[in-house]
């Protein structure tokens, strides 16, 4: 079996969908490996280093030519269906935003390739290995914290100085999924004083054990979570009672990071006008559910917004900003997904494998996934066609 890393055409990503550490899981698995040359440059893995563990280099229509599996980051990016030279035969692995935009895995499944959607793993114990969402966010939540203290006109530490005793920071984190604990645990190595709150109660065990405090808002949040562990989207009057009673705990600070998101839906928002406008001069919100639309009405997805002296950071795509690391765990995810799906050298695509099951979104000439295509208002197949 042959597994091929294309180059990512994705504006901005530096990531790479392999790298050298991951090879021998593969080489296990009978998985050989064929990458267009400088796909990992961009993430400080020079071709030099996959040539030395064993695959071989070639151009991007070579790769297209040899490999039966082919790995891309952002594969849907600049093309109508995925990269141009996909063939039926091919098996796309990556990060396909199933949920966010169906329509790109319905054009995939019109070119008759098999498709398996990465956001999609469940998150049960046997996935942990493999889940890319929670290795981004922990790029996420690290990054944000870094922006936060670049852009704030103060440091983060409390520190006694011959010139006085500065007070520490004050920082608010909304959201406590694996993004927000990263972003706490920055926040107090910086040495800030840290707040945060999740719609989620079964989370203020895990807050306070980075040694920040839940703030507890007195509303009732009983189906706040999905089966899988994800904040479950609230209706608008649960999102109006809570921006009501958050209002005073952003007041009160100097940072807020917000991480709040539904998996394929639109970021609640959280953050009125009024709440930026009652926080201290010069406080800094960085809103990492910027892609989705943003937790702050008043973020602009890839910009930074003034707002008085409140600056509002939007940044897109974080994990590129740190893609080695990034593509160390992101490699590492899918080469532990490659050895599930091949075995021997053989391709062994299980529908009764529940990681294959969630994740498999194209087949046959058809959007598999009952999800995407309730997304894409297509009837659900029979269970012979399923």
């Amino acid at each position: 079996m042959i597994a091929g890393v294309l180059k990512e055409t994705f504006p901005g990503e530096r990531r790479v969908a392999l790298v050298p550490s991951a090879f021998p899981l593969l080489t296990k698995a009978g998985v050989e490996v064929v990458i267009e040359s400088g796909a990992g440059v961009g993430a400080g893995f020079p071709d030099g280093a996959f040539k030395d563990k064993g695959a071989r280099l070639a151009t991007r229509a070579e790769v297209l030519e040899a490999a039966r599996v082919l790995l891309q980051v952002r594969p849907l990016a600049g093309a109508s269906g995925g990269p141009e030279g996909l063939r039926p035969e091919h098996v796309l692995v990556g990060l396909l935003d199933p949920l966010g935009a169906p329509a790109g895995i319905q054009a995939l499944a019109a070119r008759g390739v098999t498709a398996f959607a990465l956001e999609l793993i469940p998150r049960i114990t046997r996935a942990q290995a493999m889940d890319v969402l929670s290795s981004a966010a922990t790029i996420t939540g690290y990054k944000a914290v870094l922006l936060a203290a670049s852009a704030l006109p103060q440091m983060f530490p409390m520190l006694m100085t011959a010139g006085g005793t500065l007070a520490p920071a004050r920082v608010f984190v909304i959201g406590a999924g694996v993004a927000g604990l990263q972003a706490i645990a920055t926040a107090k190595r910086l040495g800030a004083v840290v707040q945060a709150y999740d719609v989620r109660p079964a989370v203020k065990e895990q807050v306070e054990s980075l040694g920040a405090k839940f703030v507890e808002l007195p509303l009732e949040a009983a189906d706040a979570q999905d089966k899988g562990g994800y904040a479950r989207a609230m209706d608008e009057s649960f999102y109006r009672r809570q921006r009501e009673t958050m209002l005073k705990v952003v007041a009160g600070s100097e940072v807020v990071i917000a991480t709040a998101a539904v998996p394929g839906k639109k970021a609640p928002v959280l953050l009125t006008a009024e709440m930026v406008d009652a926080m201290p001069p010069g406080a800094v919100i960085v809103d990492v559910a910027a892609e989705q639309g943003g937790n702050c009405e008043l973020t602009r997805p890839g910009e930074t917004v003034t707002r008085g002296t409140v600056s509002i950071l939007g940044p897109l795509n974080l994990p590129s900003t740190v893609p080695q690391h990034a593509s160390q765990m992101y490699g590492k995810n899918v080469a532990t997904f490659l050895a599930l799906i091949v075995a021997g050298g053989e391709l062994k695509i299980d529908p009764a494998d529940e990681i294959l099951r969630e994740t498999l979104v194209t087949r046959d000439g058809e959007v598999v996934h009952p999800r995407v295509r309730e997304a894409l208002s297509l009837p659900a197949l029979s269970a012979a066609g399923a």
